[in-house]
């Protein structure tokens, strides 16, 4: 943000597609600031662009009471992706108050200080908006499919039964707000959903009579802090059967259509239909949006790389909105109304990083009509202060428990919401649990109706699982009576975490914020074993992690739970489904063996049928949303029956990636025949199975290769036709097919740049099925890149799992370019490009071109022969002339011709002798490559079984790993330096008897 009003985004992986955005304001707010002394952010340079929220409500907070002063609408939403800051730019963290209290705040100081002759109103509403059903959050009861949105021809759309709380001052709108807060946290503990996917709007209606003058002005003001912007996209769903379009994104996703109705409409575009009555948001905000309003429009983004999209896509969604023009009028009492147009502010805001809390919400418009009975005005006012003395009373009474009990406080994903719910632990011993016969009555997933009991005796408090009950201290599971020390963690049921805040002489000055959500996680992560050193980062020279595996990690953090809340899920509905968090590393997959990007996925087994599903992490966020509300369903004693094709924990059997082999290619360089047993690993490093394969160098017809035909440099086939056939022989001790007798298994491949995957034909039914499928492959012209390719690069060969009733592989070779033999070619860029010439007649094309390119390489053939005779003969005859001329001084000129020809006899044969002799030390010298390249082979393949060895979970385990660890990397060193010596000595020996050779020729 390099001015007041502009933003450039640069896309990270393509640094020159560079695109600017223009907006009325434009904040900065990640970086640059400095804590006062009351803890409030400011700017560490007075030049610097950090604007705080002090700024913030400078520029807006007085635009939108000025508007209520006047008698205006307003409005103001929030927008953007999970974390961005919206909440902390609408209600705050500490010391640094948002836009809703510092408004509210600044409106009853501004009542204060008015002229006394003039009345004022003031009401408060706060609801939340989730899955189209709207829950009021100042009303402890909750009803069964919330609350109606209705219709009135003056109103418009408002919500039914909605409770509004009149207000004197603005301490009685702070606990309104807690109040709300602590509803809402309890809502999203008792599994209705996590804060940022649902809106919350707060609603001030702001009523001023000027008794003098029989006139009265009425303001609404509408604070909405909307859902996460991710969640309106469909690639949550991608590659699902099922579409996460549930309600619960129909909010935003409909928002955006009338956003963009609207600023068409504005650009004089013909707009048919506003789509508003398509959900309970957009009917709420109906006026807002494009009517009686003025209204102001926050877009939150995050300056972090990895929201490229969602960020791109934020900014375009605010630059539609800009477009957009309402028409504000004064709401009076008297028939004579101003009225003028108003331009929609907009807004770019980026959300402080280390305060962003989880955003959610929206806003609703009803309450008090503009000709409200004064009387009853003030009966509401004597009822509200009847109530605020009760609730008063309670405040006071929690004060006092909280500084001298024990208890527990919760820890939500939304900081918002931490820390709002205490559990007091009494003296004695009490249960804690779902029913309300408890005396900690706790609600929540997995939380059963006596979960835990707590002990508070002698100073000191212990918990005890209830039978089976699930409880973790600390990040460990605890089954017997654990004592708990001042700040342990928590965790009950599935996902519900506590923080315990001891007696009141273990307490100080601790900083209570550094256990979030996150800290509880990471702890529970690290129990199990899982860190980013497990996941395998590469630490770089400046001592930081591999950013790659950093995001997988914190994939891993962030799913963690819901997969345990889905498993609980699972268990309450019946399902049976396990579900188990793996981490795939797709160096797998490269046929180089480099560590590339790993990815996070779900294993899920069917714990009776055995059947097993592997779902990507947007699959199985997308299930989970559907999981919830299936359950909710479930939870308000509806029927959760669903059709199987609509189950979101059932999919359709599919075929299941067990694990991959590497086999190196390298002895194919040099027409070396391989023969290996090689494991299949899979993704968590582990052995699968064995793999017993051979590839072979053939002629053309399938003849195997002999020892005379190893060559010694690569590039002598360079330019030459290339046959070799890969034989898959079979497949040893598979554990898929050890854990159910009815699985089969498919074996699958692709070299160099074949377009498709070869699969061998399925083998069901059988442990160690022998597959004995052979495949031809030709390269009719070895080029440079393909001959590269053999000595540094492995074959791929993936292990695929088959179920009943699942879709096999196909074995048919479909778009396969293939010899007159029928052999399939590889290496085929130059003939692909002639092909593509004449798609018309490609099938004549192809055959010609065949042809023709076998004439040219049998015609290099010859004359390569040819070449190599004509040097033969050129050495046999210098031979021949240099022997010639020596006998000649020797001899004298009437024997020349005979003894000439008698002596040029012998000279011949030791000139055939020393030929022979050099090919056969050729074919000894490609022999030791042959033996040293195989015991390289052997030797990768246990250094590739080293890297992905990981130490066990088990630390009684450690010591016979360590061993087992140091064997092999002694084997590893023997047999690399056993190789090297043999191939340094087989050198050394041929090299001495060419030499001897030499001297004796010389």
């Amino acid at each position: 943000m390099h001015s007041g009003t502009t933003t450039t985004i640069q896309d990270p992986k393509n640094p020159e597609h560079v695109k600017t955005f223009t907006f009325d304001l434009a904040y900065w707010s990640h970086s640059g600031f400095q804590m006062d002394k009351d803890g409030v952010f400011i700017s560490a340079d007075p030049s610097g662009k950090f604007a705080g929220q002090r700024d913030v409500f400078r520029d807006l907070g007085g635009g939108i009471l000025d508007s209520a002063w006047q008698g205006y609408n307003a409005t103001l939403l929030a927008y953007g992706q999970t974390g961005s800051g919206k909440s902390y730019s609408m209600i705050g963290f500490g010391a640094n108050k948002g836009l809703i209290p510092s408004v509210c705040e600044e409106l009853f100081h501004a009542i204060e200080n008015r002229e006394r002759n003039q009345e004022y109103q003031v009401t408060f509403s706060m609801l939340e908006i989730y899955n189209e059903q709207v829950r009021d959050l100042l009303s402890r009861t909750k009803k069964p499919g919330g609350l109606k949105v209705r219709e009135d021809q003056q109103l418009g759309f408002y919500v039914d039964g909605l409770k509004s709380v009149p207000c004197e001052n603005y301490a009685q709108i702070e606990r309104l707000m807690e109040q709300g807060t602590r509803i809402r946290t309890t809502a999203s503990t008792n599994m209705n959903a996590s804060s940022s996917r649902s809106h919350m709007v707060i609603t001030i209606q702001f009523k001023q009579v000027f008794l003098d003058r029989e006139l009265t002005k009425q303001s609404s003001i509408n604070l909405v802090d909307l859902a996460g912007s991710e969640r309106q996209k469909s690639s949550g769903s991608e590659g699902d059967r099922l579409r996460e379009g549930s309600r619960v994104n129909l909010s935003l996703t409909n928002l955006g259509n009338v956003i963009s109705a609207l600023a068409d409409a504005a650009m004089g575009k013909r707009v048919l239909h506003v789509p508003y009555r398509d959900s309970v948001l957009t009917k709420l905000l109906q006026s807002a949006l494009g009517g009686n309003s003025r209204t102001t429009l926050i877009a939150a983004i995050s300056p972090a790389d990895i929201c490229y999209e969602e960020t791109l896509s934020t900014l375009r969604y605010a630059e539609r909105a800009k477009k957009i023009r309402n028409k504000a009028v004064v709401n009076t009492s008297t028939l004579m109304r101003e009225s003028r147009t108003e331009n929609n502010k907009l807004l770019l805001g980026c959300g402080n990083s280390s305060m962003a809390g989880q955003p959610a919400c929206l806003l609703a418009e009803h309450g008090l009509g503009p000709h409200a009975d004064p009387m009853s005005w003030a009966h509401q006012l004597e009822q509200a202060r009847k109530e605020w003395q009760q609730q008063y009373v309670a405040i006071a009474r929690e004060r006092q428990m909280t500084e001298t009990l024990p208890h527990l406080l919760n820890v939500n994903e939304d900081p918002q919401l931490t820390g709002v719910l205490k559990y007091f632990i009494q003296p004695g011993s009490c249960d804690a649990g779902q029913a309300t016969s408890n005396a900690i009555t706790l609600h929540g997933l997995g939380i059963s109706e006596k979960h835990a009991s707590f002990t508070n005796l002698d100073g000191k408090v212990t918990v005890t699982p209830h039978s089976k009950c699930k409880v973790v201290v600390n990040g460990v599971p605890i089954t017997t009576a654990t004592k708990l020390q001042h700040l342990d963690r928590i965790i009950l049921g599935s996902n519900s975490a506590y923080l315990y805040i001891g007696f009141p002489s273990e307490r100080g000055s601790d900083d209570l914020s550094r256990f979030d959500y996150d800290f509880f996680q990471l702890e529970r992560a690290a129990a199990e074993g899982v860190s980013v050193d497990k996941l395998g980062a590469v630490i770089s020279g400046d001592g930081k992690a591999d950013p790659s595996v950093l995001a997988v990690f914190q994939d891993y953090i962030k799913l963690m739970p819901l997969v345990a809340e889905a498993n609980q899920m699972s268990e309450e509905l019946g399902k049976g489904l396990k579900m188990e968090l793996k981490v795939k590393n797709l160096a797998l997959s490269d046929s180089r063996g480099y560590d590339l990007q790993k990815e996070v996925m779900v294993k899920v087994t069917n714990q009776r049928t055995h059947e097993v599903w592997i779902w990507s992490k947007a699959k199985f966020i997308n299930r989970k949303f559907l999981m919830e509300e299936l359950y909710q369903r479930f939870l308000d004693g509806e029927d959760s029956h669903v059709a199987q094709e609509d189950d979101p924990f059932w999919d359709p059997l599919e075929v299941i990636h067990l694990g991959s082999a590497h086999i190196w290619l390298q002895s194919l360089a040099y027409c070396m025949k391989l023969e290996e047993q090689v494991e299949f690993l899979n993704c968590d490093g582990l052995e699968e199975a064995v793999l017993h394969i051979h590839i072979s160098p053939c002629s053309p017809t399938g003849q195997a290769c002999g020892e005379e035909d190893v060559v010694i440099d690569p590039l002598e086939l360079l330019g030459k036709r290339m046959d070799f056939q890969i034989r898959i022989v079979r497949c040893l001790g598979a554990k898929w097919l050890k854990e159910d007798a009815e699985r089969g298994v498919q074996i699958g491949y692709r070299i160099y740049d074949l377009p498709n995957t070869l699969y061998t034909k399925p083998v069901w039914k059988t442990v160690n099925p022998q597959i004995e499928e052979t495949v031809q492959f030709t390269a009719l012209n070895a080029s440079q890149e393909f001959l590269n390719y053999l000595q540094t690069n492995a074959l791929i060969v993936d292990l695929w799992g088959l179920q009943e009733g699942c879709a096999e592989r196909s074995c048919c070779e479909p778009d396969l370019m293939t010899t007159g033999e029928g052999h399939i070619m590889v290496d085929t860029k130059k003939i692909s490009t002639v092909m593509d010439t004449g798609k018309s007649t490609s099938n004549q094309i192809s055959e010609l071109y065949l042809k023709l390119l076998k004439l040219e390489q049998e015609t290099e053939l010859l004359r390569n022969i040819n070449r190599a005779l004509r040097e033969e003969n050129v050495l046999l005859k210098a031979s021949l002339e240099k022997t010639g001329s020596s006998q000649q001084a020797h001899k004298p000129s009437n024997t020349l011709k005979v003894t000439g020809m008698t002596e040029q006899l012998p000279a011949a044969r030791d000139i055939n002798q020393v030929c022979s002799q050099q090919a056969s030390y050729d074919r000894e010298f490609a022999k030791a490559l042959k033996v040293f390249y195989q015991s390289m082979n052997m030797a990768r393949g246990q250094f590739l079984r080293l890297r992905l060895y990981k130490p066990p979970e088990d630390d009684q385990m450690l010591r016979p790993f360590v061993h087992q660890q140091s064997q092999m990397l002694k084997d590893f060193g023997d047999l690399l330096e056993s190789s090297l010596w043999k191939l340094k000595n087989d050198v050394t020996l041929i090299v001495k008897k060419k030499r001897e050779c030499l001297l004796r020729v010389e």
